[in-house]
């Protein structure tokens, strides 16, 4: 890590937390139930990213040591509302020397529409071993994707609430270092951050924010072969597309507000479904969590 690099970490994380924080919010009800709002990903349906994160959160709220958490598996099971509040109801499944586990039920007007199973441990020394980074270009030397957008959409997520204050860098599919193509494999690099700081001593917040970043771009690559990305695409949608469940596991601490890069991939495409993993890679070349999701996939025609 360059002295320049440290500088320009510290000057960032010198400012006070901004908007993405803000999105974690949850009001604490009682021991165990907590409420959030969750902002619109697709017309009229809550951004499944979003509510996977709040859950994740209220589950580690209930962690009295505050132990991190290393794995999360959840289930979409209906689509919830941008207009109506979501109660996160946490059971204290296990408390354990070295692991906790807990399940969160997402209920909206009654129904539950996601599940969540997540656990915690204490942090122990182990061998370390890791598949290396692929030699990509620098996230400083590509374009805001969200900056880029045209304004009638940016004026419409900014009117949903969301997807503010984020930072996505698309590498471009000519650039030096990706992996060679492989036959029926689809392949998406994305650098992305908060763009603004998120507050120091919190790593629950950071594995939240990572959460919601891991669904931004995930689900999509399994589509890759019909469509751009949302952040990318300038026509209509071809494909009708939404997340089946969703899984992560963190393997090294990190920061949501810096720099990581999400090298995604679709191995399969079939039974009108598609499944996308994904691996969060920081700027030491660190593989710091991996993401795995299966996602609704219909041509609408």
């Amino acid at each position: 890590m360059t002295d320049l690099t440290e500088d320009l970490r510290a000057e960032r994380h010198a400012r006070p937390a901004a908007p993405f924080a803000e999105l974690l919010q949850i009001e604490q009800l009682d021991e165990n139930t907590f409420r959030g709002h969750c902002h619109a990903g697709a017309p009229m349906r809550a951004f499944g990213g979003h509510v996977a994160a709040q859950a994740l959160v209220a589950a580690g709220r209930t962690c009295a040591d505050r132990r991190p958490v290393h794995s999360l598996h959840g289930y979409f099971l209906l689509p919830g509302s941008p207009a109506r509040p979501i109660d996160y109801l946490v059971e204290r499944v296990r408390e354990g020397m070295s692991y906790t586990t807990r399940r969160v039920t997402a209920v909206q007007n009654g129904n539950e529409i996601f599940t969540l199973s997540a656990s915690f441990k204490h942090p122990e020394p182990a061998a370390d071993r890791q598949r290396e980074v692929p030699p990509l270009p620098r996230p400083e030397s590509l374009p805001n994707a969200v900056a880029r957008l045209p304004e009638e959409v940016r004026r419409s997520i900014a009117a949903a609430g969301g997807f503010r204050d984020l930072d996505v860098r698309f590498v471009p599919a000519d650039a030096p270092g990706l992996p060679p193509a492989v036959p029926g494999l689809l392949q998406h690099f994305v650098w992305m951050r908060t763009a603004s700081p998120l507050p120091d001593g919190d790593p629950l917040l950071h594995a939240g924010a990572l959460t919601y970043l891991s669904d931004l771009t995930l689900a999509s690559t399994a589509g890759l072969d019909v469509q751009p990305n949302f952040f990318q695409r300038t026509e209509p949608p071809r494909l009708l597309m939404a997340s089946l469940d969703h899984a992560m596991w963190f393997h090294r601490p990190f920061r949501a507000d810096e720099w990581l890069l999400f090298a995604q991939r679709s191995p399969s495409s079939s039974d009108g479904r598609g499944l996308a993993l994904g691996e969060f890679y920081d700027l030491d070349g660190r593989l710091v969590a991996s993401a795995v999701q299966e996602a609704l996939i219909r041509d609408p025609s």
